[in-house]
């Protein structure tokens, strides 16, 4: 289903020189699910990436093959198995580590998913030793464009710790107001915990400058970069944070895994968050001393098989380019800005311009509930999330309730964008 004029798209890379671009057709051919047929015969046109993407066959076949050939657990046995699962699970934290640029394959934390690396981050801050530790007078920064993920644990730690939390508004285009920046980055501040795309305006924030401004007062700068890491090149070294999360469903990836990345000698500083077998030094009846990081944040059996899955995923899109999958990406979301401009009655929450834009679009269709336009779209084969996205305080930023949302990725072709906004015209046929 890929489109002539997908191919023939030159992608414009990082350093501005040109290649040539993301084979959409042979990139669709590795994702089985896509071939799906749906109700009433209808071809799957999957828009939901952003709530988790689809899997190519080489990370589901890397995964059937491990619980085929070499499933045991790791770091617990001698014998040959036990040996062949520690190594694939450690080779995976070597892949993730290059694929992220992280410094030290030591800075890669597996966690379940991006909400257990943020709980992570947000609890042993809380039982930190000072100056990292949150205490009362001290401050936490976030921003109003968090997911769920990024607010309610902040909220907890604050709670628990006597902190104080603030945060940076929006504005009207959808973008981070950084007008009173010195007024909530100050001295007081010991934590910046902020988004780096959003997952409802697909605005891409300016990380490395908030960072910089953070550092300045001695503050700490944890990422949600969960919508990030799928779409575009990362450098933890370059980025200025000291903790990033991530998860592996957004990225060809299996659910049920997730990575914190951290700084090694913050990482040696903080205690562990949960408390059990592997994350141990010794273990005596009267006090414990913990291993040493990433394993200290690895309590009992980890998700081995999926860590194996998303060393692949990592490898898969490392060999398609990243550049080029962020080419395609801001050239699908330019045309899906301009096809949606064409549907009266239809409202993108957030920026029209795709510059520094990310490619999950959402919308309201007026005198339509999101449920119900959803709903009819599926009655069409074409897959897109309704409701507030686990973003509530945005949708009450733009004065909605919940909103439709059609998020895109290195398989969308301008095709399934056309079908939508087709759809869209059905949905209101439909209603009116």
């Amino acid at each position: 289903m890929a489109g002539n004029a997908d191919q023939a798209e030159i992608g414009a890379m990082s350093d501005g020189s040109t290649r040539t671009p993301l084979d959409v057709a042979a990139v669709r051919a590795d994702f089985p699910i896509l071939d799906r047929r749906m109700a009433g015969d209808q071809p799957l046109i999957y828009l939901d990436s952003a709530n988790s993407s689809q899997k190519p066959r080489q990370v589901i076949e890397a995964m059937a093959r491990h619980y085929e050939l070499h499933n045991a657990n790791v770091a617990r046995s001698v014998h040959q198995l036990g040996t062949e699962s520690t190594e694939a699970f450690e080779a995976a934290r070597d892949r993730i580590a290059a694929f992220i640029g992280a410094p030290d394959r030591d800075e890669v934390v597996f966690t379940s998913n991006s909400s257990a690396a943020l709980n992570l981050a947000a609890n042993v801050l809380v039982w930190a030793e000072p100056p990292l530790g949150l205490r009362p007078g001290g401050e936490v920064v976030i921003t109003e464009m968090e997911h769920h993920s990024n607010i309610v644990p902040w909220q907890l730690a604050c709670e628990r710790s006597g902190a104080t939390l603030r945060w940076f508004g929006v504005t009207d285009e959808g973008r981070l107001d950084l007008s009173n920046i010195d007024e909530l980055i100050t001295e007081r501040t010991t934590v910046v915990s902020l988004v780096w795309v959003s997952n409802v305006l697909g605005t891409v924030n300016p990380v490395a400058e908030i960072a910089r401004r953070a550092h300045e007062v001695g503050a700490l700068v944890v990422v949600d970069a969960s919508q990030a890491v799928p779409q575009f090149p990362v450098d933890m070294a370059a980025l200025g944070a000291d903790l990033v999360a991530f998860t592996g469903h957004k990225m060809c990836g299996p659910t049920g895994i997730g990575v914190l990345w951290g700084r090694k000698d913050l990482l040696a500083q903080l205690p562990p968050f949960l408390g059990g077998g592997e994350m141990i030094e010794t273990v005596r009846m009267q006090g414990s001393t913990y291993a040493a990081p990433p394993h200290r944040f690895e309590a009992g059996t980890p998700p081995i098989a999926q860590a194996v899955g998303l060393g692949v995923a990592a490898d898969y899109l490392s060999a398609l380019g990243m550049d080029r999958i962020a080419a395609h990406e801001r050239a699908i979301t330019a045309y899906a800005l301009d096809r949606l401009a064409d549907v009266s009655g239809l409202r993108v929450l957030g920026p029209t311009d795709p510059v520094d834009r990310s490619g999950a679009v959402s919308f309201t269709l007026e005198g339509l509930h999101p449920h119900d336009v959803s709903q009819v779209l599926d009655s069409l084969g074409i897959a897109v999330r309704a409701g507030h996205h686990c973003a509530k305080p945005v949708h009450d930023r733009f004065g909605v309730a919940s909103s439709t949302r059609a998020s895109f990725y290195l398989y969308t072709t301008r095709e399934e964008i056309d079908a939508l906004a087709d759809g869209l015209e059905k949905v209101k046929k439909f209603f009116r």
